[in-house]
């Protein structure tokens, strides 16, 4: 049997890069997976991958920016499954690479929205179904740049900095339960965020995605105890991720 047969798992940013490639592991484990993105097309093409596989999703149009859409998502989670074990937040928005002085207020709104909002609106919502599940798992994909700030990326990191520091103060809130919640850092990879961030890159250069979801699959596993752990791709330190942001 499937480790995460009759699991709910549901995943942030699932249309397309790193969401897309986590729902699919996740549903490769037997998961039934809600997918969510705010693009509708997105989220078909992840449940054509997915049932390819022979996996079962649920597609959730979602934009992030809806804070009262967020609030209800626990709720509605209960009312149509009566639980959620897994929670992966694989969305991020990078706004406009700028120098600090130069961030224009709807740059700031969006990156604030969908990087940390958002997850403070995710805790909220999924939080208390989470910890009453058997072995409830949340994973928030960071960037190692919350460790070193650098010029032009302020909005952005600030933004993934604080949502790390959210999630690090929940998890040592949660101490002993059985849920357990981490921030996942992958290496830069080749997806839309990152072409945006380094247009000039060539993306066959990078990992793609599906190449980088069993390590943040791992910590979804009933089998994971590690708790308020930032664990970077393959073992490499922080330090070293963090001179090449932009995941």
């Amino acid at each position: 049997m499937a480790v995460l047969a009759g699991k709910i798992a549901l995943v942030t940013g699932a249309s397309r890069g790193l969401g897309r490639a986590a729902a699919i592991e996740l549903a490769g484990f037997g998961a039934h997976v809600v997918i969510t993105a705010r693009s509708q097309g997105g989220l078909e093409e992840t449940d054509d991958a997915i049932r390819a596989r022979g996996g079962a999703a649920t597609l959730l149009p979602l934009d992030l920016h809806d804070g009262a859409a967020l609030d209800a998502l626990g709720p509605s989670l209960f009312e149509r499954f009566r639980r959620l074990d897994i929670l992966v937040h694989c969305a991020a928005s990078l706004g406009r690479l700028t120098p600090a002085p130069h961030i224009l207020p709807d740059d700031w709104a969006d990156t604030v929205a969908v990087n940390l909002a958002a997850a403070w609106r995710l805790i909220r919502s999924c939080g208390p179904l989470l910890v009453i599940a058997e072995a409830g798992r949340a994973v928030f994909v960071s960037d190692a740049i919350v460790n070193t700030p650098r010029a032009y990326w302020g909005a952005y990191g600030a933004t993934k900095a604080g949502m790390a520091h959210l999630v690090q103060a929940w998890a040592a809130e949660i101490g002993e339960a059985r849920l357990k919640v981490n921030l996942f850092t992958p290496p830069a990879m080749a997806t839309r965020l990152r072409a945006a961030a380094m247009p000039g890159e060539d993306p066959t250069t990078l990992p793609r995605p599906e190449t980088i979801t069993p390590e943040l699959a791992a910590l979804c596993l009933p089998s994971e105890t590690r708790n308020g752990e930032v664990v970077a791709f393959g073992g490499e330190s922080l330090k070293k991720n963090a001179l090449d942001p932009g995941n």
